[in-house]
């Protein structure tokens, strides 16, 4: 009984401890219906293996606490004890049955409730995985209203979204646990994703398919924001590239465009017109680099241009050699990209 009552404490501290996991990242902490019905069925699992649990160790217990009986009763309680034993096998196969039956309807109805959260969704963004970023493009029947970014996936909060995914390399897989579940994202294949933040806030994500070298430096950004904030958001980043102001800014935009940068990379209002590497239109304006490797700042900037493979070794961006005045050029142009 002493180590029941061990365990059972235990069991509990573990359980207090796991209330702890809130905040950011957290499947625990829900900010969207999607996330919030997963969340009712991870507790409501863990508590029903909890009270499965308690049952069988008590089961266990009782036969061993129990005082041995005398020897001229022994064959009377033996057949009783038979009949006892097939009597509980019964129960606990019945007993296993309703919980899988129950268990399972729960899974269907929550499917059917996570499914018809998109139904009304007015905004689809299509996100592409690759090694080892997100490529973000906000669909529109009007094509010159398309936008293409990276990392960062900004919408509209308290309203349905609806996410178009795949990849173009290995499978990935996009999860954002504060709003919904994972979902793979598969090369010549395509998988929906619907969620809704229920109020403003930034939201991380994570690649949650071990994906190559740097799967760990693949995470991604939910900005949920109020309407206006978000159509001010999506009208600004529909301009093209701001000009350069200042002469090194000036100095920095034509040598971005006769070194390799410009065949990778695109910014819009410019020639530079690659595809393979993130839209840098706009990049000044997104808060980290890298797909959230480093933050957004003008050291961080300049570091990750002159040595990419010392921050994230194995990307797909290669070493341009730069002098000290070039590479400064080259910064002062890009922080101007608002």
């Amino acid at each position: 009984m002493k180590r029941l009552i061990r365990t059972v404490c235990w069991y509990t501290a573990c359980m207090l401890l796991l209330a702890g996991c809130s905040g950011w990242q957290s499947a625990l902490d829900p900010k969207g219906p999607a996330a919030g019905e997963l969340a009712w069925l991870i507790w409501f699992f863990t508590a029903l293996c909890t009270v499965v649990w308690l049952l069988v160790m008590a089961a266990l217990i009782m036969p061993l606490a129990r005082r041995p009986a005398p020897l001229g009763d022994l064959l009377v309680l033996e057949a009783a004890a038979e009949r006892r034993k097939m009597q509980i096998v019964v129960a606990a196969l019945g007993a296993t049955a309703l919980i899988l039956v129950g268990l399972t309807l729960l899974s269907f109805f929550a499917n059917r409730r996570l499914a018809a959260i998109g139904s009304d969704a007015a905004l689809t963004i299509r996100v592409t995985g690759h090694q080892w970023w997100w490529e973000v493009r906000y669909e529109n029947d009007q094509p010159n209203r398309i936008l293409t970014t990276a990392n960062e996936i900004h919408i509209p909060a308290g309203e349905p979204v609806r996410l178009v995914m795949t990849s173009t390399d290995v499978i990935h897989s996009f999860w954002v646990p504060n709003l919904s579940g994972k979902l793979d994202l598969i090369p010549g294949h395509e998988n929906v994703l619907d969620l809704k933040a229920d109020k403003p806030g930034v939201y991380r994500g994570q690649c949650a398919e071990f994906c190559g070298a740097q799967h760990a430096n693949m995470s991604t950004f939910i900005i949920a924001e109020p309407r206006p904030v978000f159509d001010a958001w999506l009208k600004d980043q529909l301009r093209p590239a701001a000009a350069p102001m200042s002469a090194e800014a000036k100095t920095g935009h034509d040598l971005f465009l006769k070194r390799p940068c410009a065949m990778c990379h695109k910014i819009g209002g410019t020639i530079a017109g690659g595809t393979v590497a993130p839209n840098l239109t706009h990049i000044a304006s997104r808060q980290t680099l890298a797909a959230g490797t480093l933050t957004m700042s003008r050291g961080n900037l300049a570091a990750w241009i002159a040595n990419p493979q010392g921050i994230k070794p194995g990307a797909h961006m290669p070493v341009v050699r730069l002098d000290g005045d070039e590479l400064n050029a080259i910064v002062a142009y890009l922080e101007g990209l608002k």
